[in-house]
């Protein structure tokens, strides 16, 4: 079996979340690249390899097969096009960028040095929704007439950059739109939205109400909050968003250790730092909230456990084993293009699209109008 060597640009919470996957036989982590130290000697005491200190020394490195770009979202677009130019395949972390013209720039860079391009992880990897789109192919409920999502979080009072909460809608609206796109199988059209900012203190555009519209005459309904008051989980049996389990008892945890300063709070917490902690084991499969796929026949609900089925006559579910390594489709996709040539789902085509559908959701809150894609 061929093995590919993987590089990792960036050394933050991404790539602690994603870190268990790469522990699949068919990958290596062999070198990495960070400005931080402290991230460098951990990611040498946890996984060997080489240590760079910047992205282009770590692209130069012949052992490096595939460069998981993991750095913050305004690097994405030149440090994938660094990996390009030098022959690597490219994994990048969603949102693939944060323009239209930077993700143009990503995937000519890609095609014309002949190399794979892949954007995730997003939820839309995750087997509960890989699963319901297969039922959804098998044609046995008919056609998808409407999809609902709904998730409430704590994301606004987790430690972050002033970058990352003005990219809120292009983060976390990435795995809405994504899975919401997977599921209605088709291209979207228009887009109709509102957003809330409810905290002066945190400014982002961190809650939405929106309804997309499909070529193939689908329609979605998406709410988000991140503003931790609400959790969404209670309807996933407390099942967290990673697939660990949830004490509910330790409500408001996020907002009470947020106070202080933010950005020390954060690198203390940032992997190599002193007080990082990896993602909890999953019991279950991740999710992201709540989402029911309406077909002519039945009512699909993805769940961390499977897929639940409510027919004309009958309810199901239809179960799914527990997860043997965290985002392992993550490495099916990235395997299958690079190794075997198949083209993969997740390409920068696929994620330009999600951006171009996040990014009218801002233009149609802030307009009052539908946006036309």
């Amino acid at each position: 079996m061929k093995k590919l060597g993987i590089g990792v640009a960036g050394l933050g919470r991404a790539f602690a979340v994603m870190a268990p996957a790469f522990r699949d036989p068919r990958v290596e982590l062999v070198a990495a690249a960070d400005p931080r130290p402290e991230a460098l000697q951990r990611f040498k005491q946890d996984h060997g390899g080489k240590l760079f200190a910047s992205v282009e020394e770590l692209c130069s490195d012949p052992a490096v097969k595939v460069v998981y770009v993991a750095t913050p979202h305004e690097l994405h677009a030149e440090h994938a096009r660094i990996a390009c130019a030098r022959g690597k395949h490219v994994l990048v972390e969603k949102p693939m960028a944060l323009s239209l013209a930077d993700c143009r720039a990503m995937i000519d860079a890609a095609r014309k040095s002949g190399v794979q391009l892949l954007v995730g992880h997003s939820h839309s990897f995750d087997l509960p929704f890989q699963k319901a789109r297969a039922l959804i192919e098998k044609g046995q409920f008919g056609a998808v007439r409407m999809i609902t999502a709904l998730d409430f979080t704590d994301w606004v009072y987790r430690p972050r950059r002033p970058e990352e909460l003005r990219a809120a809608v292009q983060n976390q609206g990435a795995h809405q739109v994504d899975i919401a796109r997977l599921l209605a199988g088709g291209r979207v059209l228009g887009v109709r939205a509102f957003t809330g900012s409810f905290d002066p203190g945190r400014p982002a555009e961190a809650a939405w109400a929106c309804q997309l519209r499909f070529d193939n005459g689908v329609f979605a309904s998406l709410v988000y909050s991140g503003y931790a008051h609400f959790d969404s989980d209670e309807f996933m049996g407390w099942i967290g968003e990673l697939g660990q389990r949830k004490d509910p008892a330790a409500y408001g945890t996020a907002r009470r250790a947020l106070p202080g300063d933010e950005l020390a709070l954060k690198e203390r917490r940032n992997y190599g730092g002193p007080e990082f902690k990896g993602p909890l084991p999953p019991v279950a499969h991740q999710h992201f909230g709540v989402f029911i796929v309406s077909c002519e026949k039945a009512d699909l609900r993805p769940l961390p456990d499977g897929v639940m089925i409510y027919a004309d006559g009958d309810k199901r579910l239809e179960p799914l084993p527990a997860p043997s390594t965290p985002r392992v489709e993550v490495i099916d996709e990235l395997y299958a293009a690079v190794v075997e040539g198949r083209a993969p789902l997740h390409d920068g085509e696929w994620a330009m699209a999600t951006l171009q559908v996040c990014l009218a959701l801002l233009d149609s809150a802030r307009s009052g109008k539908e946006i036309r894609l």
